[in-house]
């Protein structure tokens, strides 16, 4: 069977995303990455150059899954929250990924800081009002916590026995909403 590097590396990175969700940078194994992709250790740094490189390249291809199932839409936040939150739902690794990230770094990424500012300059552009572009960024940093604080808090609720999780999280989800629109609301008058 001839070899298939992209289907090597895409398997790398598929195995990259169940170990490092799980243990976070410093505690994943290349051994189990490598194992789990049916793939020698060797190729890890052949393709990603080392671990951190292949956590970072793991993180980029889910983060942009999670732009593609959550498009972000700066004329109409309220929805892109709806949808984020959803995404987050679906996808509570990303979330945990993140988590890792900001608790093993220092220093964000240059492309996290892009992602951001580029945001806050649609969502003030977009705005009816003019925003500063440290307000836009102010919104986009509320949309985002209220999207991430059901997925921390829900295993609590559960543990206390939430008597419908399923109904709970459709009704956080409706809150996400209405808070969203809220803050954009008051911040852009």
């Amino acid at each position: 069977m001839p070899y298939d590097s992209a289907a090597t590396r895409s398997r790398l990175l598929d195995a990259a995303y169940d170990e490092f969700s799980a243990r976070g940078l410093a505690g994943a194994r290349v051994d189990r990455i490598a194992a789990e992709a049916r793939a020698n250790k060797q190729a890890i740094y052949a393709y990603f150059g080392s671990k951190d490189g292949l956590f970072d390249a793991m993180l980029a291809v889910r983060m942009s899954s999670l732009a593609d199932a959550a498009p972000f839409t700066p004329d109409d936040l309220p929805a892109y929250a709806g949808a984020l939150f959803d995404a987050l739902q679906d996808n509570p690794d990303i979330l945990r990924l993140t988590q890792w990230a900001w608790l093993e770094r220092a220093e964000v990424t240059p492309a996290e800081v892009e992602s951001h500012h580029s945001k806050a300059q649609a969502i003030a552009a977009a705005s009816a009002t003019a925003l500063t572009e440290t307000q836009a960024m102010d919104i986009f940093i509320l949309v985002l916590s209220l999207c991430t604080a059901w997925t921390t808090t829900a295993p609590a609720l559960q543990a206390v026995g939430d008597p419908n999780p399923t109904t709970r999280q459709a009704t956080h989800r409706a809150a996400v909403i209405a808070a969203t629109a809220a803050v954009v609301g008051a911040l852009s008058a």
